[in-house]
C-alpha cells in the first residue's frame, strides 16, 4: 500500500478555523511576501481605526427614526483623547448642561472609542436589533458621544435619569479585526461606577457576534439587571434566551460563568 502523500501545507486546516496568524512559513530568514503584506495591511487598518473619525450623520441616517443627542467628552481633540484617557470618561460642561432627566428604562450611547470603523459599520444595525427586542421599554434618544471612553455612559445615564445605560463603543483594534464593536451595560449609572459594575459584550463584527446575537445577549442581561437591580461581576449569564425571560419565571444560575466581565 502506497504511503499517503504529505500535505503541502499542514497548517491549512488550522487556519480555516481561526483568524490567528499561524504556520506562515519562511522565506530565508523572513516571512513570505504574502503574509508580510497581509500583516502590513492589518496594521494600517488598525491605525486608521484609531485615528479615524466617525461620520455621525451617516450613522444617524441608518438608525430607526427618532431624535439623536450629540455630546462631547472633556477631551478637546483626538490627540488629547489618546494621551488622556481620564478626559474621555467625562462629559464637557456644555454637553452635561444639555441633558435632562426623562425617567428612561434604558439609555443607548454610541461612543467612537478606539475604532471609528466599528461604529460606522455596526452601531446602527445593533441598535435597531436592540429596539426590536424591547418594544415595551422606554428608550431615551440615542446619544452620540465623541472622543469618548466607556465610563462616559455613567454621567450621561445619570443626567438622563435612565435605569440602565448601554454604551456601544469601538473596541481597541487588533491585527485580526479593526472594526470590532463592544457594548457595556451598567445599572443605575452615575459618575464613579467601577468597571466591575458593568457587563461587557465584545467582538461584534463580521467575523464575530452578529448585531442580532449581540442584541439577544444585551436584552437578556438588561431584563435580569432590572430584576436583580445590579450589573457587573454579580450578574452572570445562564444558557436561556431573552425570550424565556420575557415569558416569566426568571432564573439566575449563580454557578454559570459570565460571558464577559
Amino acid at each position: 500500500m502506497a504511503d499517503s502523500p504529505i500535505p503541502l501545507d499542514p497548517f491549512a486546516r488550522f487556519r480555516a478555523a481561526t483568524r490567528a496568524r499561524i504556520g506562515l512559513g519562511r522565506s530565508g530568514d523572513a516571512m513570505p511576501l504574502r503574509p508580510l503584506l497581509d500583516f502590513q495591511l492589518a496594521h494600517a487598518q488598525a491605525r486608521d481605526a484609531v485615528h479615524g473619525r466617525v461620520d455621525w450623520d451617516r450613522v444617524a441616517e441608518a438608525l430607526p427614526s427618532g431624535p439623536v443627542l450629540s455630546v462631547h467628552s472633556a477631551a478637546p481633540d483626538r490627540q488629547t483623547y489618546l494621551r488622556r484617557p481620564d478626559l474621555g470618561r467625562r462629559l464637557d460642561e456644555s454637553s452635561a448642561a444639555g441633558l435632562s432627566d426623562g425617567g428612561w428604562d434604558l439609555a443607548l450611547v454610541v461612543a467612537d472609542g478606539l475604532s471609528a470603523a466599528a461604529v460606522q459599520s455596526w452601531a446602527a444595525p445593533t441598535i435597531a436589533a436592540i429596539l426590536d427586542r424591547l418594544p415595551d421599554w422606554r428608550i431615551a434618544p440615542v446619544v452620540f458621544a465623541s472622543q469618548a471612553r466607556v465610563a462616559i455612559g455613567d454621567p450621561i445615564g445619570e443626567k438622563l435619569g435612565a435605569q440602565l445605560v448601554a454604551v456601544l463603543i469601538g473596541e481597541r483594534p487588533g491585527l485580526s479585526a479593526a472594526d470590532s464593536l463592544g457594548i457595556y451595560l451598567t445599572y443605575a449609572p452615575r459618575s464613579g461606577r467601577r468597571d466591575s459594575e458593568r457587563n461587557c459584550i465584545s467582538n461584534i463584527h463580521g467575523g464575530g457576534l452578529s448585531p442580532q446575537q449581540a442584541a439577544d445577549k444585551l436584552v437578556w442581561l438588561a431584563r435580569q439587571a432590572r430584576h436583580l437591580r445590579l450589573t457587573g461581576v454579580d450578574l452572570k449569564e445562564d444558557a436561556r434566551s431573552a425570550e424565556s425571560i420575557e415569558a416569566g419565571a426568571p432564573r439566575l444560575d449563580l454557578d454559570a460563568e459570565p460571558f464577559a466581565r
